[in-house]
């Protein structure tokens, strides 16, 4: 298999006593350039050799999180545990993902949201939006359409 990035070794930093590698791209793909640096993965594992997906920025994914797909994680964004981000789902600004938890399909978690536990996510989560179970998530969504509908007859008067 061709590989699409490289760990930066000269270029690291700590995370609870575990070094975390930037990344460099071998090849153009998507909207990354060759030789373009991008974000701070633990190891290899964390980030997919095929497809688009990507870390940016100073974002980083640690512990046996994975990242792949055509997902991106950019920001300060921080993904951890043995979660996971794919297809075409981003997360970025301050999000947080974490445990077991999957952000996937076009789901954007962004600004201050941490999505942890269990959780399932493939809608847009932001702000200060935070998620450790499906139940928890599955009521916020029901919530959502409630009021969606109150808006809607609001509009129509």
């Amino acid at each position: 298999m061709v590989k699409k990035f490289e760990l930066v070794k000269s270029d690291k930093i700590t995370l609870g006593g575990k070094p975390l590698f930037q990344v460099r791209a071998l090849m153009d793909f998507s909207f990354v350039k060759k030789g373009e640096l991008g974000g701070y993965i633990e190891k290899e594992a964390n980030l997919a050799q095929n497809g688009n997906a990507w870390v940016y920025g100073d974002a980083w994914v640690s512990g046996d999180a994975w990242v792949y797909g055509n997902a991106r994680v950019y920001g300060n964004a921080w993904v951890s545990g043995d979660a996971r981000v794919s297809g075409n789902a981003w997360v970025y600004g301050d999000a947080w993902v974490s445990g077991d938890a999957w952000v996937y399909g076009d789901a954007w978690v962004s600004g201050d949201a941490w999505v942890y536990g269990n959780a399932k996510v493939n809608v847009v989560v932001c702000s200060r939006f935070n998620f450790s179970t499906q139940a928890e998530l599955d009521l916020w969504l029901e919530k959502e359409k409630e009021f969606e509908c109150e808006v809607k007859k609001l509009k129509e008067k």
